[in-house]
């Protein structure tokens, strides 16, 4: 595909947060210039101007939606084509959907790239309101073939292309080996719910009654910090649970290289670009068996995926698969090495014709 002189308009967030949508926003943005294409990024979490606004519950929505929706209007008017990268809930009506609406209303093709792990509640719900959006725009593309299955079941076909992972970024430390007796475990997801954080430190806590110099690091931020930390006091792990806060790519990737184990408890998921870059990074994985993460990892080759049962809570599953690992090298071996050969079709040399395919698809629709 000829990528000079296409003049994309990319709907979605950008970092900060670092959420895995906004980093694959940027991500992609960057990686599209690469190519030659123009790329005007329409950020649909900008910075609440003035600042105060943003302590508004009830107001805060109008007063960015309205600057984002000339922002789009205007980059509509440049472009060849719209690329969305979507989500669930009010997220779909105020953003997504209505960077449709505008595309069609002035001719420009619109690929809608969904990626929400909260799509099957989402459409139980609203599929009635997001048919008739879909009709109207000219791909719509999916990172996992959960979702594919999920939007078919609402009578929405969609092609999957994968998320991409920086594979220049996360890459495992040549010189590190794995600590046999304080191995250091990591998760690194936003410290919400249905990320199941709680569930992680009831695990540790199993791990490190066999390890009692193993640590633990909680890798991200958000509304639950002081409940899970109050949790780490009263399961006595709190001296081996270290907090990071939210960190940068590179923050994220020194840590990737430094742990020994990842742990991923979530409850709702597609597809986590954390697993990906732990996989990247060298780094075994242990997950709940939920959502999309069964679509990019295989149980026992490139991951443990584990879940609850009638006498077993996922605390204890994550927690007895997670002392098999620590507890034997060659299954540790194998994993790491099966996950860094498989993690390679996410690589941006992989996807990139992928996404040409799906433009030209979809300009041809104009």
């Amino acid at each position: 595909m000829n990528w000079s002189g296409l003049r994309i308009a990319l709907v979605g967030p950008l970092p900060p947060p670092a959420g895995g949508m906004a980093n694959q926003t940027r991500q992609l943005a960057e990686l599209l210039r690469g190519e030659g294409a123009e790329v005007e990024v329409v950020q649909v979490n900008a910075p609440y101007r003035p600042a105060w606004v943003g302590r508004l519950r009830g107001l805060r929505a109008l007063v960015r939606l309205l600057p984002y929706l000339v922002a789009l209007w205007r980059a509509c008017g440049r472009a060849k084509l719209i690329h969305v990268m979507a989500n669930s809930g009010w997220s779909w009506h105020l953003f997504a959907a209505p960077a449709v609406w505008i595309g069609a209303l002035r001719g420009v093709p619109v690929v809608v790239n969904y990626r929400g792990g909260e799509a099957g509640s989402f459409l139980a719900r609203a599929a009635t309101w997001v048919r008739p959006t879909m009709r109207r725009a000219a791909a719509l593309v999916l990172p996992s073939g959960f979702l594919q299955e999920v939007f078919a079941r609402h009578g929405m076909a969609g092609r999957i292309v994968p998320n991409i992972v920086d594979l220049a970024r996360f890459h495992p430390d040549p010189e590190r080996t794995a600590r046999t007796q304080a191995p250091h475990l990591v998760v690194t997801r936003n410290l919400e719910p249905i990320y199941g954080i709680d569930t992680v430190l009831q695990a540790f806590a199993t791990v490190r009654a066999r390890y009692p110099d193993a640590r633990l690091s909680v890798a991200g931020s958000g509304p639950q910090e002081a409940a899970l930390r109050a949790l780490a006091e009263r399961l006595g792990i709190a001296a081996a649970v270290h907090f990071t806060g939210r960190l940068d790519l590179e923050g994220m990737a020194a840590l990737y290289r430094d742990a020994d184990l990842m742990l991923n408890a979530s409850i709702v998921d597609n597809m986590p670009n954390a697993i990906l870059e732990a996989l990247a990074s060298g780094v075994p994985v242990v997950s709940s068996r939920v959502g999309g993460v069964p679509y990019m990892v295989e149980h026992g080759r490139t991951a443990l995926l584990v879940t609850a049962e009638a006498d077993k809570t996922l605390a204890k599953a994550l927690a007895d698969a997670a002392l098999d690992v620590l507890g034997d090298p060659a299954l540790r071996a194998r994993l790491v090495a099966a996950g860094l050969e498989d993690v390679a079709r996410y690589r941006w040399e992989a996807v990139r014709d992928q996404w040409a395919a799906v433009y030209r698809a979809a300009m041809q629709t104009a």
